[in-house]
């Protein structure tokens, strides 16, 4: 029974359920960003600066944070993805990322459609309204990644 179960094509996960999860994901994502940005503040009153003075906009200093940001971010995606192909905003709506045949995707494919989906929600989400256009209704980064989003069936 489990083989017949393991051979039934996966639905394709709709934009509007990877909306909802990205909307979801941004909880876990800004409890991370204010660690990274507590971390910048701290650093940057023990190197000297006055507790009350900000970090000078478009500075050196916070383009680096921004980065940091960035990178802590692809960490807790590719890290999720990874170990269940799941971040916790997929979880609800029972997404999972797989490679092009349905296995675990590598970590390799995992980064390339981190960095892809980046791209494409900086583009106004172009990557994301491809999955309109798209024959299998997939994104332009699961295109480029060889990643598939797909909506696991629900359990009895």
């Amino acid at each position: 029974m489990d083989t017949v179960a393991a051979n039934i094509p996966r639905a394709r996960a709709l934009v509007g359920w990877r909306l909802l999860a990205l909307v979801y994901d941004a909880l876990p994502v800004l409890a991370l960003w204010l660690l990274v940005g507590a971390a910048f503040t701290l650093g940057y009153v023990l190197s000297g600066h006055p507790p009350r003075e900000n970090i000078a906009p478009l500075s050196a200093l916070q383009w680096l944070a921004w980065l940091c940001c960035w990178i802590v971010t692809g960490a807790y995606a590719v890290l999720s993805w990874r170990r269940g192909g799941q971040t916790l905003g997929m979880r609800p709506w029972r997404l999972r990322v797989t490679d092009a045949q349905g296995n675990p995707a590598s970590t390799r494919a995992l980064v390339q459609r981190y960095a892809l989906g980046t791209v494409s929600l900086l583009a106004a989400g172009a990557g994301f309204w491809w999955a309109w256009f798209d024959r299998d209704r997939l994104t332009l980064h699961d295109r480029l990644s060889a990643t598939r989003m797909i909506r696991m069936p629900k359990q009895a």
